[in-house]
């Protein structure tokens, strides 16, 4: 077995045998590649190829088009694969409108996608839920469009989910102070499945490969962005890298058995506070992000009891962070610290030297130990 084909998250997935499916966002950005190029046109490409962010050409079928004037919709099935997303077979619509030369692209939520209402998301309150990644495929692939067409690249861009709004009380957008439906989201337009029994297989394989080639540093990464983070920070190489998705424990318990000289854990802040929690289980429907505690341990890093009391009333974790990092508390080394507690907890002594990585959406490190 070779590095190349043996390990990193590609492997992780190739091992599971579960079929991976698209994101909301990349399944807009296909609507919209194929709006826009029937407003140009007069033609709609079906199916129609995008490019992901990693450079993969998926193709979609178009299950709904129209074209009036200066506007045109195309409408796309979500298709999760195996993954057992509410969202698996929602009809995602893109209404592309022409707009005055220098107007942009412009976003609105249409009917299913929710607005956001609340501060601590990385979407100002007011806007639509339409996550920056989608937003740039959109305009990624609407700036190729005009080019390709002779387009002005100015357009406004609703998406709209149908049904969206009776699915989206599956999810935690009402509580996050999403309303109105669901968010469009992805970071590389797929959508990587779990099966917890497979996904934690996959991740003791992926030991097992990073020490059978002689890695002695492995990071045990949330999602893509970590993945970029640690890259990025240390070098290493793909078949140093778990994708640990939720699985945090899985990792920390496969590594006691199974040693290696230095393990990074890099994810998400609200994440890795859960680890930091005694949580060893990361998913959301599992396991939820505790403002007491995120409070007490501003507490310890210097917080007043005003700030302490914002925090723990704050409506994400990331809120919470900013709140403290405004007045100069380092809540995000103090999580990193004591996720990093929790995990030598669970080595129990093995011979492994452990860093803990958090980071915000966009992967700016927020906090290290």
């Amino acid at each position: 077995m070779s590095a190349a084909t043996g390990g990193g998250r590609e492997a992780q997935l190739k091992h599971t045998g579960l079929r991976p499916g698209w994101t909301t966002g990349a399944c807009a950005t296909a609507a919209t590649t194929a709006a826009y190029t029937a407003l140009l046109t007069g033609e709609f490409p079906d199916p129609v190829t995008i490019t992901l962010p990693k450079g993969q050409t998926p193709a979609f079928a178009l299950a709904a088009e129209s074209l009036s004037g200066d506007s045109a919709m195309a409408g796309i099935v979500k298709d999760a694969g195996d993954d057992p997303d509410v969202t698996h077979g929602a009809l995602v619509r893109a209404t592309v409108r022409l707009l005055p030369a220098g107007s942009g692209v412009v976003f609105r939520a249409g009917p299913g996608v929710g607005t956001v209402t609340r501060p601590g998301l990385p979407l100002d309150v007011g806007e639509p839920a339409i996550n920056p990644v989608p937003r740039q495929m959109m305009r990624d692939h609407v700036g190729v469009i005009a080019a390709r067409h002779g387009g002005g690249g100015d357009v406004e861009i609703t998406v709209s989910v149908d049904h969206g709004e009776e699915i989206a009380r599956s999810t935690w957008n009402p509580r996050l102070g999403i309303l109105g439906g669901l968010s469009i989201l992805g970071t590389t337009g797929i959508v990587v499945p779990y099966s917890c029994s497979a996904w934690i297989d996959s991740i003791r394989r992926g030991v097992d490969v990073a020490r059978a080639v002689g890695r002695t540093h492995v990071a045990g990464c949330t999602g893509s962005t970590s993945e970029k983070t640690v890259v990025a920070l240390y070098g290493l190489p793909e078949d140093a890298l778990l994708d640990m998705g939720d699985f945090a424990g899985a990792v920390l318990k496969y590594v006691r058995r199974h040693p290696v000289e230095r393990l990074t854990l890099c994810g998400g802040f609200a994440k890795l506070s859960k680890l930091a929690a005694g949580h060893l289980d990361l998913h959301s429907g599992r396991s939820q992000v505790d403002k007491a505690f995120l409070a007490e341990l501003a507490r310890q890093g210097g917080a007043d009891e005003a700030l302490a009391s914002e925090v723990a009333v704050a409506n994400t974790g990331l809120a919470a962070l900013q709140m403290c990092a405004a007045q100069g508390v380092p809540l995000g080394d103090l999580v990193a610290a004591a996720a990093r507690d929790q995990a030598l907890g669970v080595l129990r002594g093995a011979p492994v030297a452990v860093d803990v990585v958090c980071i915000d959406r966009a992967g700016t490190v927020v906090g290290r130990a």
